[in-house]
């Protein structure tokens, strides 16, 4: 088994625990938000395990192809029977990516073939404007893969698609309803749930269970123009009889 971070790999030795946190086998990052020891990795008996040995933050599993999940809560842990299994987590306001990988896989996943529109992604179906948002939210992951990235405010994305943060907050609403009636934890508003780790959630969903990939973010700057298009005022008539005579 192995680990992958930032194009650097680490070997796990089977008899002992990997620890991936601020210290640890794997010391991601000195960040006051993540714990000294978040993840485990252990061989028991014949299978291997992730386990979340830290105490707030949660992390997201998926297979290679973002056909199965998994959100591991603080004491929980999963069997990693993948050949490659991505891991993201956020702590605080960054994102980070790892690969686990292993050499005899205990599951191969059979991909099914699904005929996709240009809205249609998986099970949810988007609007054009409810994937740019994702996008638009997801694009610095998307292009550091494996990286460490920040999750944009939500000011910034407005800015990015050209929107206001009303209509942004409106449709981070609606897509995070959406994808929590499929069954997507983490998304639902509450007390305790800060606007920026219902971002990241998003983030590391849509990553994860490739909902959007790196092939979507021309779509950006198509969004971005129609938003400019349509905030330019329209021409009066006396305007248009004067470029006409010019």
């Amino acid at each position: 088994m192995q680990v992958e971070f930032c194009g650097e790999w680490f070997d796990v030795d089977p008899e002992e625990a990997f620890v991936v946190g601020r210290e640890g086998d794997l010391e991601i990052d000195d960040n006051p938000y993540l714990h000294r020891r978040f993840l485990a990795i252990t061989r028991s008996g014949d299978l291997w395990w992730l386990e979340n040995v830290g105490s707030l933050i949660p992390a997201t599993v998926a297979d290679a192809h973002g056909n199965v999940q998994a959100w591991i809560a603080p004491g929980a842990r999963l069997p990693l029977v993948f050949a490659r299994t991505t891991v993201l987590f956020t702590a605080g306001p960054t994102t980070y990516e790892l690969l686990i990988v292993g050499e005899e896989p205990a599951y191969e996943p059979v991909a099914a073939e699904v005929e996709q529109g240009d809205t249609t992604i998986g099970p949810v179906v988007l609007t054009d404007s409810q994937r740019a948002l994702v996008v638009a939210l997801a694009e610095p992951v998307l292009r550091g893969r494996g990286s460490t990235t920040a999750i944009p405010s939500s000011a910034q994305a407005a800015a990015r698609l050209g929107w206001t943060i009303t209509r942004l907050n409106r449709k981070l609403d609606n897509v995070c309803d959406k994808l929590a009636r499929q069954g997507v934890r983490g998304l639902r508003g509450g007390p305790r749930k800060l606007a920026v780790n219902r971002r990241a959630r998003l983030v590391e969903h849509a990553v994860a269970s490739r909902l959007v990939t790196a092939a979507d973010l021309p779509f950006l700057e198509e969004q971005a123009a129609l938003a400019r298009a349509a905030a330019e005022p329209a021409e009066s008539p006396a305007q248009a009889s004067s470029t006409a005579e010019d």
